[in-house]
């Protein structure tokens, strides 16, 4: 079984249903699918004021979350999986703490989704795709205090872990395709500009993919009946 943690906030729900369903589509293996929701976390309170999501800091919350056992996956919930989430599964390294994309570039635009600031920083969008070794001992520290007295420059930097705990894995699997451009090899998109399902971002780069998981996420198989159904009868009756 994989533990999956998707990145949930309630301004954009959307982007959780379509990313959660590319997963289930996609993949050989049982998963365990956890929104991660701000209002869910009773052992958690926000005390940053920054941040352009609900799941920006608590994302760090997956070792406790687990019990500091086993391994899980978190992804922000911006994302589409295009191919088997047991194949990324299988990168797992006992020997690190966590695993990740090791991006290293400077971004196109200033602001992002609903205004927010997009700035530069070291290891931008090295948090966004995280394996979890949940169990490594560099990670009991990581508690919900330890996350609340954080800044946002140690915890998306992974500050606690020397570097060579701190494995990686290949673009393919958190490919940017709004920074980017197209990547037809990409295993996992990510808009971290702003999801498709935003207005200013409906086209970017690869969007038709997002749009066609959402209608795949709305689909309801129907069978063929005579009516009237359940609104036109009440209307039927009100004529009479």
């Amino acid at each position: 079984m994989i533990h999956v943690f998707i990145g949930y906030d309630p301004r954009e729900a959307i982007a959780y249903h379509v990313c959660a369903n590319s997963m289930i589509r996609h993949s050989s293996e049982v998963l365990a699918i956890t929104p991660l929701a701000l209002a869910n976390l009773k052992t958690y309170s926000e005390t940053h004021t920054d941040g352009s999501n609900q799941f920006i800091y608590t994302r760090f919350l997956l070792p406790h979350l687990m019990g500091y056992a086993g391994w899980a996956l978190f992804v922000d919930g911006d994302m589409l999986v295009r191919d088997d989430l047991a194949k990324l599964w299988a990168l797992r390294d006992e020997t690190k703490a966590v695993m990740c994309v090791h991006h290293d570039y400077r971004t196109k635009a200033g602001t992002k989704y609903l205004g927010a600031v997009n700035a530069d920083y070291p290891r931008k969008n090295w948090s966004s795709v995280v394996l979890w070794n949940c169990g490594h001992p560099a990670n009991r520290q990581v508690t919900p205090e330890f996350v609340m007295n954080g800044t946002g420059a140690q915890l998306h930097r992974f500050t606690w872990l020397d570097d060579s705990l701190i494995g990686e894995i290949p673009i393919e699997w958190n490919w940017l395709p709004d920074e980017f451009g197209p990547n037809p090899h990409a295993r996992l998109l990510h808009w971290t500009l702003g999801t498709p399902c935003f207005h200013e971002y409906a086209n970017a780069p690869m969007a038709a993919e997002w749009h066609r998981e959402k209608l795949l996420a709305d689909f309801c198989l129907q069978r063929v009946i005579d009516g009237p159904f359940d609104l036109e009868q009440g209307q039927a009756q009100a004529a009479e």
